[in-house]
């Protein structure tokens, strides 16, 4: 897969407020499939979690392991450091030069 295409897998999976969430609660530590359902019942049924659950996988955001019949989804944060080494670090220095260019001029350099 292209790399293109890949960033696209990754920013449509970030795009999805519940797939945040999902994210946000394997932080700390794995969690279970089950788990991840039981803390989304009332808003999403099974199936939805499974579905987003797979777009995650997709987009390497996050590792499934199976022990017997439970899932356990592990947060990989390898994209996440790819999105900071790619877009975030270069625009955030690029933001910073322009603020010091912008003080200088503002300090009569």
């Amino acid at each position: 897969m292209s790399s293109a295409a890949q960033d696209d897998l990754l920013f449509k999976a970030l795009a999805h407020s519940r797939r945040r969430q999902m994210l946000d609660l394997m932080k700390a530590a794995p969690r279970t499939t089950g788990d991840l359902c039981e803390h989304f019942s009332g808003t999403l049924d099974r199936c939805t979690v499974m579905q987003h659950l797979g777009v995650l996988e997709r987009a390497g955001l996050i590792v499934v392991r199976r022990e017997g019949r439970v899932r356990w989804n592990h947060l990989d944060a390898g994209p996440f450091q790819d999105i900071h080494d790619r877009w975030i670090g270069p625009y955030a220095l690029a933001a910073a030069d322009l603020l010091n260019r912008l003080k200088h001029d503002l300090e009569g350099g």
